[in-house]
């Protein structure tokens, strides 16, 4: 148990990231918001981080009202979303690197990162490929099972850029993380 955990915010995605407006970010907080609330999580619960990164966050995230619940009642897509949040903050805060474009669909990966304070003429330069997955409930087979298949799939399409698979999982909570 680390004794000193850094915290984790995760209203502060409201205030956007290079690629992440304010309100995509107020609203992929609000779908944290539901995810951890629904596994029963108190504020300050420990978030693990595992893999290829490690660290230990207390995570902290906004009241869920019965609106919230009523808006991100769809479980995926919810899951999906929370994990891009958690994703984006933990990367942040643990990597020189920041969110800089939203990938095209069939690429095989969600998101551009790019070095934090690089300008943005080339945002390319150095980038690196970031593929994200949310799991509300899975033991450990099953968040690692989930990484291979996300490896597999952005091997697919070009295995020449780096990437980082990060799979989020709720319940425990859990980011384990894959860099390639």
């Amino acid at each position: 148990m680390n004794l000193n955990p850094k915290e984790l915010i995760i209203t502060k995605l409201e205030q956007g990231l290079p690629a992440i407006t304010p309100a995509f970010g107020a609203a992929l907080a609000e779908a944290c918001a539901v995810c951890l609330n629904d596994q029963g999580h108190i504020q300050g619960v420990e978030l693990q981080v595992q893999g290829d990164l490690t660290d230990v966050f207390k995570i902290y995230w906004q009241e869920v009202t019965e609106q919230m619940l009523r808006c991100w009642n769809d479980n995926e897509y919810t899951t999906e979303q929370a994990a891009y949040g958690i994703t984006l903050l933990i990367i942040q805060e643990l990597t020189e690197y920041t969110v800089v474009e939203r990938s095209r669909r069939g690429t095989g990966f969600d998101y551009w990162l790019g070095k934090k304070g690089d300008n943005n003429q080339l945002p390319f330069q150095n980038a690196v490929r970031l593929e994200v997955s949310g799991i509300r409930q899975g033991d450990d087979s099953k968040i690692k099972a989930r990484a291979k298949q996300k490896l597999e799939q952005v091997n697919s399409v070009d295995s020449s850029l780096p990437v980082y698979i990060v799979i989020v999982e709720f319940s425990k909570p859990l980011c384990f993380v894959v860099k390639k």
